[in-house]
């Protein structure tokens, strides 16, 4: 059986939270150097996020996790299918329902971006070193890209983002960052070198094709695709009645063995941290 990506344990992070502009949300952190920002996929901050954190930590970075929605620390496959898909879509609604997010809107910066860059600046201050990196994954991989407007922030990754939802060409071909934003990023990697990394699996229907078509346009030399085959994922995720196909790369997709393609997908996101934040 291949091996899955690694949990990690919510009880060996430091618990604290973090107040911009009125807004304050907890805040999980472990580690010493550079800060990593790592905004957990939906439903929430599960076992395998936390695992993905732990990787950060032992890269020699401090792993910040801001906690956004669902519970913090719940493997989203515990109990029954029934309360397992319960807990997916109650996350789910709250966050489309919530004005922190652009779930559906095009051309548009969602506003917790805002204070994913306050947060960068204050954890960079904190942590010292050149700067910060950050992953979103699905739900926020989108906000990786946004916070990259902030000169502070020098590693994004782009992990499956799935926003805004690709309900028709316009948005599929399209990511929830505002035109003036992609502009900002798209002037970093011109002038600074910037390099944004992206990861999808080919067939997520949550992240098509075209939407890495669009930022490598936008984007040019500055967008660097992984782009894996379904085969490539791990099959014990397809297991679940819940899921059809692979969708994320660093966690339920892992297969965690060397030379294997998500196992070198997750290698390169470690080794953009290494190059940028610790070299």
């Amino acid at each position: 059986m291949p091996t899955l990506a690694p949990d990690g344990e919510l009880t060996t992070f430091d618990h604290g939270s973090f107040t911009h502009d009125g807004t304050t949300h907890d805040v999980y952190r472990k580690g010493e150097g550079p800060a990593v920002v790592v905004i957990t996929e939906m439903p929430g901050l599960s076992p395998m996020v936390l695992g993905f954190a732990d990787r950060v930590v032992e890269l020699g970075c401090s792993a910040v996790l801001p906690d956004l929605y669902g519970a913090a620390g719940r493997d989203p496959f515990e109990g029954s299918v029934i309360s397992s898909m319960a807990y997916g879509v109650g996350s789910m609604v709250k966050g489309c329902i919530s004005r922190d997010f652009s779930t559906f809107a095009l051309g548009r910066t969602s506003p917790i971006a805002s204070w994913l860059r306050a947060l960068a600046r204050a954890e960079h201050e904190r942590c010292g070193g050149p700067g910060v990196g950050a992953v979103g994954m699905c739900f926020s991989g989108g906000f990786a890209l946004a916070m990259a407007t902030d000169p502070t922030v020098l590693a994004p990754v782009l992990s499956q983002p799935s926003l805004p939802f690709p309900v028709g060409k316009k948005r599929s071909a399209s990511i929830d960052v505002s035109d003036d934003d992609l502009e900002v990023v798209a002037g970093r990697c011109s002038a600074e070198g910037l390099r944004v990394l992206g990861l999808r699996f080919d067939g997520d229907p949550f992240v098509p094709a075209e939407r890495f078509a669009f930022l490598s346009e936008r984007l040019g030399d500055g967008f660097i695709a992984v782009e894996l085959d379904q085969a490539d994922g791990n099959p014990v995720a397809l297991e679940s009645p819940a899921i059809s196909s692979h969708h994320s790369v660093l966690t339920l997709g892992l297969v965690d063995e060397e030379g294997t393609p998500t196992r070198l997908a997750l290698d390169q996101v470690l080794e953009l941290f290494r190059s940028r934040l610790l070299a």
